[in-house]
């Protein structure tokens, strides 16, 4: 009944028509965001980051969930229309959705994108607020060592599972641990990798890591990707409303996959990658229509939205309770909330439940104006598809410089940033992931206070971090994530190796 309460309390701050019309813009935006190809929710968080500096930390809270859940379903429509996905989360809708649109069925295509982005919304929005407070609870029992085993695990489980390279990942997130090391020690007071440069005393703004990471380095990147020339996009006509037939075989895969979005959302791999493919495969499995995939399955555009949008209230849930984010938009959302010096943790719904409970109410609004907004647009959209790309890279490449400069005012921060585009453009040609570097530096410094904390009750005794069970399961949970895959990696190649020389009798 409490939680009943609380989010009665949320409905009643979200539907003042100040939170109404910030829900409104964040879901406009983000659905423009998504539309244009090559910009993710990430990228367009990182750019509004230094505008939320005159908000209220509600307004621009909501204002950023809106913007990601619109970003999901713009996302959708680039996938669906050009077959290039915005990020990781829209490649399994763009397997069947392009294939639907090239046969003339874009409309229904598109209608069930925001149909079930709207149904998982809803779905894993009800799992946050039940869930959140319960998980709230118990970390209220954390101590020093199980924060700093929280961490490891959330860090291994970003770097081994969500990368292709475990090696890459690593590299990538020891870069972001040693941006984070930057300044003064907050134990003895000594520099640190600061090179007598004043300005990072204080260290680096994780503001500037973003807008440097992903403002900057996506910018270079687009740029130099249009080099291949932009893909042609598929003609928006016929109807736009699903069929009796469609209606029946969708519904239970949004519901399939607003679950499996939620649940593996919450988990500390977090993202939208893991629970898109796993809803792709199940409704493969599922369908009663086998020949249709791969030629435009509407299933195959049903499941993996749902899971996509619920992912994001999963990620909410270990961001909010814990203050973990598990994938590079949460750390920016992560970010924004220090930005007005409010820790996520177990205090949050405590100290803070005016706004904890008006944001999860403002998605539950979210999702209903993602309907009533995006549906009579998607015309409007697919139109703005027309944009010249590499205007557009260059406009966001001078917002993320001025966005710097309008934050430290200083002409060093601005090559720092700069610096850091260079080496996230670097980055994303040879495949180094970025989520790992925004999360050590984020999370670094928080890990380091865990560890010296611990280390300080214990006389600098190691065995601490033994003695809780807790502490130890969250280790060897993340050993296992870090040894799984280069363990599957062997099995799997014995297993060709032992399939080989049949293999070449055949051929002989």
């Amino acid at each position: 009944m409490d939680i009943l309460m609380d989010l009665a309390n949320g409905f009643a701050n979200a539907f003042s028509l100040q939170y109404l019309l910030f829900a409104a813009i964040g879901v406009t935006v983000g659905t423009l965001v998504g539309v244009l190809p090559g910009i993710g929710p990430a990228l367009a968080l990182a750019l509004l980051l230094p505008l939320t500096y005159g908000f209220d930390p509600t307004g621009a809270l909501i204002i950023f969930a809106g913007i990601y859940y619109g970003s999901l379903y713009g996302g959708a429509i680039t996938s669906i229309l050009l077959n290039t996905p915005g990020e990781a989360g829209s490649v399994a809708t763009a397997i069947e959705g392009y294939p639907m649109a090239r046969a003339g069925r874009a409309g229904p295509a598109l209608t069930t994108a925001v149909a079930g982005s709207f149904t998982a919304g809803i779905i894993s929005t009800l799992g946050l607020a039940f869930l959140a407070p319960l998980v709230a609870n118990l970390a209220k029992n954390f101590q020093a060592t199980d924060y700093f085993a929280l961490m490891m695990l959330a860090f291994i489980a970003v770097t081994a599972l969500v990368g292709r390279s475990l090696i890459r990942g690593m590299v990538s997130l020891f870069a972001g641990l040693l941006i984070g090391l930057v300044g003064l020690d907050f134990l003895t007071g000594q520099q640190r990798f600061t090179f007598g440069a004043a300005q990072l005393l204080s260290g680096i703004d994780i503001v500037i890591v973003i807008i440097g990471l992903f403002a900057i380095g996506e910018a270079l990147y687009g740029l130099a990707r249009l080099q291949a020339g932009p893909q042609a996009t598929v003609a928006f006509t016929g109807r736009l409303w699903l069929d009796k037939s469609e209606r029946k075989r969708v519904w239970k895969p949004w519901i399939r996959g607003g679950l499996l979005g939620f649940v593996f959302g919450s988990m500390p791999t977090g993202g939208s990658e893991v629970p898109t493919f796993l809803s792709y495969n199940l409704e493969r499995k599922l369908s009663k229509h086998p020949q249709e995939w791969g030629n435009g399955a509407i299933e195959g555009v049903a499941g993996p939205e749902a899971a996509n949008n619920a992912s994001f209230s999963g990620v909410m849930v270990p961001l909010l309770t814990l203050g973990i984010p598990t994938s590079a938009t949460a750390a920016i959302i992560l970010s924004a909330f220090q930005i007005y010096n409010i820790q996520p943790g177990p205090q949050l719904f405590e100290n803070s439940p005016d706004l904890v409970w008006t944001l999860i109410a403002s998605l539950f609004i979210g999702n209903v104006l993602l309907v009533l907004i995006n549906l009579p647009l998607v015309r409007l959209w697919v139109k703005i598809l027309k944009i010249p790309q590499h205007l557009l890279f260059v406009i966001i490449l001078v917002f993320g410089i001025l966005g710097v400069y309008s934050i430290s005012g200083s002409l060093v921060e601005v090559l720092i940033a700069c610096g850091i585009g260079v080496a996230g453009f670097f980055m994303r040609v040879y495949d180094f992931p970025v989520a790992p570097a925004v999360l050590g530096a984020i999370l670094g410094p928080m890990m380091e206070t865990q560890l010296r904390r611990a280390l300080s009750i214990s006389q600098g005794d190691f065995s601490v971090f033994f003695t809780r069970p807790l502490t130890v399961v969250l280790l060897l949970i993340a050993l296992a994530l870090l040894v799984l895959p280069t363990v599957l990696a062997k099995i799997r190649g014995r297993k060709e190796l032992v399939g080989l020389p049949d293999r070449v009798d055949e051929v002989i």
